[in-house]
């Protein structure tokens, strides 16, 4: 079973951290842009059905 030989620095795992949260916080803002366009109706890559009742 492989064994790491020396200890990771806190700085180093911080960084690696980080740049895991910001992966996700990326994620979110593209996530939240195309909710926002789709709400307002300025999406140019989905097309959004409107539904009417018809009773």
């Amino acid at each position: 079973m492989a064994v790491p030989k020396k200890r990771t620095s806190l700085s180093k795992k911080c960084i690696r951290k980080n740049g895991w949260k910001d992966k996700g916080y990326r994620t979110m803002l593209k996530a939240w842009a195309l909710a926002k366009s789709l709400s307002t109706g300025n999406s140019k890559s989905f097309f959004v059905r409107k539904i009417t009742n018809q009773a």
